[in-house]
């Protein structure tokens, strides 16, 4: 039973099944409880029935009792006999000294051991009471009422009622519930196959859909969505999701494969060619001191390349902690500023730094001041000679916000939405011998940077115009640096893995 159709075929049977005998069990008690009530009240109104025809006999002055032979005694007379004759159960009646003075002709043809011993309980039996009995094989049930009328020979009437007409209704319910019950299971079972299976349709449509989807190369396709707002309605959304986020997931792992061998594709082949042209026989010494310099500048190329997309790949994974402490960003802004008058000194670029307001940040300072060095060389490199470059470090909302300011070759609208993806460059950017030419990984990594201490990264640029690069970070409230030292000293891996997941 592999199948969820069958497995639910087969929990309904079961529970079908416990439901009739739950709901059998105590019917049949019930019907038995009523069938011998009404046992007992048949009984009871056939000895009234017999105790009303002998007292209106008496009342009517007719003789109840003929004596026929001193031997035998007094018995019914032959009028009120034919009266009780037409009662259908066992009758008796006993006169005053216990003797019987009448059967019926149910008694009479009753085996004389049968008969004996019916009569025998019949005055055993408690006035007014009932009493069980089985007599020759059929169950009776013996209830004996008083005669009270005064000066009357008779003393007591017995009547011993069959149990046969409770005992087949009860048995008329069992083999009713015996025959129906296993035709109701068999057309229920039939019915939840059916229903089961018109319910699950939808799932194996969507078996069918992702199927055909999930072979990699149809990741654009989605489910239909079902008119109706149920689970199998739900699930469709959330396989759509998910198939949305994986197409995501392996185009940017295309594009990353891609562009990952496209950056070492290059200085591979450069790195190829130096190293031969240094082995070559004819070379000069001169010439081989030059082909090794350059592939020592290709291998450290390539070394800064691997060590970026490790750094990524740990981040990705949140095995990337963050040692995070108080970390004062003045003097932090202020180290990034010196270094870009020095790099925008050679391109004849007026670095400012118009504003520096005290704030503290609890996060990774190595961390931190690669993030706002990635911004301040990016303004730098693509900002043409003679331009400005201007770095800031202000306090809005609780939050500390520095902002990397250029007026630089900017970047298109097409372009601004794709900036901190990984190996994304503007096309005026791309070319490896542009000297503008970089990986395309420092915007990612700045972003992830500015996301593992709690804050974001923003960039708003316009081509020909300049770019601003604004990232916000929680700050540590004021008087409250020391708290947040000594806390950060004293768990520092959670903190910084937190910070990193």
């Amino acid at each position: 039973m592999k199948s969820i159709r069958s497995r639910l075929t087969v929990a309904f049977a079961a529970s079908m099944i416990g439901t009739l005998l739950v709901y059998s069990v105590p019917l049949f008690v019930a019907r038995r409880a009523a069938t011998d009530r009404e046992w007992a009240q048949l009984a009871a109104f056939e000895a009234q029935l017999a105790l009303r025809t002998i007292r209106q006999t008496e009342s009517a002055g007719e003789p109840v009792t003929v004596v026929y032979d001193p031997m035998v005694g007094p018995v019914i007379s032959p009028s009120l006999g034919t009266l009780l004759e037409s009662l259908p159960e066992f009758v008796l009646v006993y006169d005053s000294t216990g003797r019987n003075v009448y059967r019926s002709a149910g008694v009479r043809a009753l085996p004389v051991s049968a008969m004996d011993e019916l009569q025998q309980a019949g005055l055993r039996v408690p006035l007014g009471r009932a009493a069980a009995l089985s007599v020759d094989g059929d169950e009776r049930l013996l209830i004996a009422l008083p005669h009270t009328t005064p000066g009357s020979p008779i003393s007591r009437v017995v009547v011993a009622a069959s149990s046969q007409r409770s005992q087949r209704a009860t048995s008329d319910l069992v083999i009713t519930m015996l025959v129906v019950a296993p035709l109701l299971l068999v057309a229920s079972v039939a019915l939840a196959y059916a229903i089961a299976g018109r319910a699950l349709q939808p799932v194996g449509l969507l078996i069918n859909e992702v199927r055909a989807i999930t072979d990699g190369r149809s990741l654009h396709r989605r489910l239909p969505l079902p008119a109706s707002d149920d689970e199998i309605a739900r699930l469709t959304v959330t396989l759509n999701e998910m198939m949305e986020r994986l197409e995501r997931s392996f185009s940017a792992l295309r594009r990353f494969t891609a562009d990952a061998s496209h950056e070492l594709k290059t200085p591979l082949a450069v790195l190829r060619a130096d190293v031969e042209r240094a082995m070559g026989p004819s070379s000069a010494d001169n010439e081989r001191l030059i082909a090794l310099e350059e592939a020592l500048q290709e291998t450290g190329r390539m070394a800064e390349l691997v060590e970026r997309l490790l750094t990524l790949a740990r981040a990705d994974e949140g095995r990337f902690d963050l040692h995070r402490e108080p970390v004062d960003l003045v003097p932090l802004v202020r180290e990034i500023f010196e270094t870009a008058a020095i790099l925008g000194e050679a391109a004849q670029l007026h670095v400012t730094m118009p504003q520096l307001e005290p704030a503290t940040v609890m996060g990774d300072r190595t961390r931190l001041r690669q993030l706002l060095l990635n911004l301040a060389t990016n303004a730098i490199k693509y900002t043409p000679r003679g331009g400005s470059v201007e770095i800031s470090l202000t306090r809005s909302d609780g939050d500390a916000v520095l902002a990397v300011r250029d007026t630089g070759i900017g970047i298109s609208a097409a372009d601004l939405p794709h900036i901190f993806e990984r190996f994304y460059r503007a096309d005026r950017a791309r070319s490896r011998s542009s000297e503008r030419g970089g990986f395309g990984l420092g915007l990612a990594i700045s972003k992830w940077i500015a996301e593992a201490h709690g804050g974001s990264i923003s960039a708003r640029s316009r081509l020909g115009r300049g770019s601003t690069f604004t990232v916000v970070l929680p700050a540590v409230p004021d008087g409250a640096e020391t708290q947040q030292e000594s806390e950060g000293r004293e768990e520092p891996a959670d903190a910084g893995h937190a910070a990193a997941s």
